[in-house]
């Protein structure tokens, strides 16, 4: 197979109907125009030898294989002026659909989501860390982590900060699985961090008391939690009232094949629908800015929303 001047309305049509009857691993390999050889902007004309060629760099490539639930492997030389791409199928395999007869253990260390470690993926550690910047981290006294499994967000907070900062900030995580507490607790065994094995929703009976920033990825949007009360519960009563601060993170993906896939899935939708994303992320921004916060929107796999306590200081 071999693309020239074909468009990517073509393109995506032709392997579309190809990819259908793979095997998840099964690969599909294909010729396009070398991006070094020349074009800038997608769809760009090329003129090499007389051979009019349409240009698409290797991010559109790997945008495509996303797309079609592939993975873009190493290209490989091929007869001037082409190369070969080779797109993997992806294993269908996900934690999303996986039901552990212990559901406090669904993200626990035997898991496949176990396996998952979001600050290797740039997308989503350059946002976080920006967001670590946007609500002053080097400030913050009392930082509370809501699902925090194996203690990422605190390990990625605590390379961020010089020692001595980070030592006179208490932390606080909370996670179902005591296994992911069991395994967070080996990585983060210093005095000024606490962890609970304890359901988020019991969060009442643990009597912490206010913090300065809030963090949680991905948990606020679990079927067991009503998202709505549940976060106007934490800006009444554990938010600090003068400094405080949240970062929460939306998925915007799924995570097939151990690859981060863009997009939302909402339940009885096969295609990406980000209706509920829009949803709760909206309303934490009415209802934060309500409650004069601050408050920004960044990310693309995880939709970063950044807020901060609007003071006579800060304004």
């Amino acid at each position: 197979m071999k693309f020239t001047n074909q468009t990517m309305q073509e393109i995506i049509a032709e392997l579309s109907q190809e990819i259908t009857s793979l095997q998840p691993g099964d690969v599909i390999s294909f010729d396009v125009l070398d991006p070094d050889e020349g074009g800038k902007y997608a769809g760009e004309e090329v003129i090499i030898e007389e051979n009019v060629f349409l240009y698409h760099g290797y991010k559109s490539w790997t945008d495509l294989a996303q797309l079609l639930q592939c993975k873009m492997l190493t290209p490989h030389g091929s007869t001037y002026p082409f190369i070969t791409l080779h797109f993997e199928k992806l294993q269908t395999f996900t934690f999303h659909n996986i039901l552990p007869e212990d559901k406090k253990e669904k993200y626990g260390i035997d898991s496949i989501f176990f396996n998952i470690n979001k600050m290797e993926e740039p997308a989503f550690l350059y946002y976080y860390l920006q967001a670590l910047d946007n609500v002053k981290l080097v400030q913050k006294k009392r930082v509370l982590n809501l699902g925090i499994n194996r203690g990422d967000e605190f390990i990625a907070l605590k390379s961020h900060l010089d020692n001595i900062t980070y030592q006179k900030i208490k932390l606080v995580g909370i996670d179902h699985s005591q296994s992911a507490i069991t395994y967070a607790k080996m990585l983060l065994p210093e005095k000024n961090v606490e962890l609970y094995a304890e359901d988020i929703n019991a969060l009442d009976s643990l009597n912490l008391g206010r913090f300065d920033l809030i963090v949680s990825i991905g948990t606020l949007q679990s079927p067991s939690i009503n998202f709505k009360p549940f976060l106007m519960n934490l800006v009444q009563n554990y938010i600090d009232k003068e400094q405080g601060a949240l970062i929460l993170g939306f998925p915007n993906c799924r995570w097939i094949g151990g690859e981060m896939l863009y997009g939302a899935k909402a339940p009885n939708y096969a295609m990406s629908e980000l209706s509920l994303l829009f949803n709760d992320v909206i309303f934490a921004k009415k209802y934060l800015q309500q409650h004069k916060f601050r408050v920004t929107l960044t990310g693309k796999e995880y939709i970063f929303l950044t807020a901060t306590k609007i003071t006579s200081k800060t304004e």
